[in-house]
């Protein structure tokens, strides 16, 4: 496994939320586990896990890690050392690269590969010569522990915290799809350890949901209002600017939270659609955002 520290690149994924409930749960299976992680992703791994301190856009400097590896669960790669990273573990020996994606290659497909990113990624893993799988997510509830995505509201623990509330364009009228940190992990698992998902691009995502209703969720989780202020899509992009946000990652956004909104019937359908399901592949319903509300409750307090 691969963890890298929090991207505010638009489509990122916090790397090592997820990493560490992958390796829980294929620890939980009976798996060994080596994780490659950045030095500020090499704390708070299970009990069990082998941590080597590194960096997955620098393989050649750590070849050793696929020593042994059959399956990489390969998070936090980049398009210009990625073939050097799928060239050591092919010649370790690796049979399986499961990829945490983005929702960006059906989207980048439509440009010069220069411009490529995430279709960068998966197209050297088809081309590796080893078992692949793709794993699309949707935003990761947990994002906002490590802060790698503005629409999850990526301020709100220290707003909330401070008694000033939030402020959020599309506050009503905007959606956007979640899912659990602990579905999409399972989503993982699953393509590292059966065989049934080679080759596949797995749609990991979870229905769309309001911002007003997340803001319930945590308001309910913590006992105590919070006030909801609906901001023009201006004021917002320049909120999040203020706090480091790139005018890439922004706009991806706004675009989705009205999109989202204009065309809800049609994504959620869209979502539900998908084959297989995330709750196919688990084998359990999804978790909802209450759920995450009340197990973090202590972000918010």
């Amino acid at each position: 496994m691969t963890a890298v520290e929090a991207r505010k690149q638009a489509g990122s994924s916090p790397t090592g939320l997820i990493g560490r409930r992958v390796a829980a749960q294929l620890l939980a299976a009976g798996d060994r586990v080596r994780v490659l992680a950045e030095p500020g992703q090499v704390t708070g791994w299970p009990e069990g896990v082998e941590v080597v301190e590194g960096s997955i856009t620098r393989p050649l400097e750590y070849t050793e890690v696929f020593t042994g590896v059959e399956g990489v669960f390969l998070a936090g790669a980049v398009p210009t050392t990625v073939r050097d990273a799928l060239a050591a573990a092919r010649a370790a020996a690796v049979r399986r690269i499961v990829v945490l994606s983005s929702h960006g290659p059906e989207y980048e497909q439509e440009y010069p590969p220069e411009t490529w990113f995430w279709l960068a990624i998966e197209r050297a893993v088809e081309r590796s010569g080893m078992e692949w799988t793709h794993v699309r997510p949707s935003a990761v509830m947990g994002a906002v522990i490590e802060g790698t995505y503005p629409a999850t509201g990526s301020d709100w623990p220290d707003t909330v915290r401070a008694g000033h509330g939030v402020r959020e364009p599309f506050l009503d009228g905007g959606h956007y799809p979640f899912i659990h940190e602990d579905d999409l992990a399972a989503v993982a698992v699953a393509a590292l350890r059966v065989d049934d998902y080679v080759g596949d691009v797995l749609e990991a995502v979870g229905l769309p949901i309001s911002t007003r209703s997340r803001v319930a969720g945590i308001a309910a989780a913590i006992g105590r209002e919070i006030a909801a202020v609906e901001v023009s899509p201006e004021v917002g992009r320049a909120n999040w600017q203020r706090r480091g946000w790139p005018d890439d990652g922004i706009e991806v956004t706004l675009y989705a939270l009205a999109e989202y909104g204009a065309q809800l019937a049609e994504l959620t359908q869209w979502t539900l659609d998908q084959r297989p399901s995330v709750p196919e592949i688990i084998g359990r319903p999804l978790r909802g955002f209450d759920d995450w509300a009340r197990e973090h409750a202590d972000l918010f307090r």
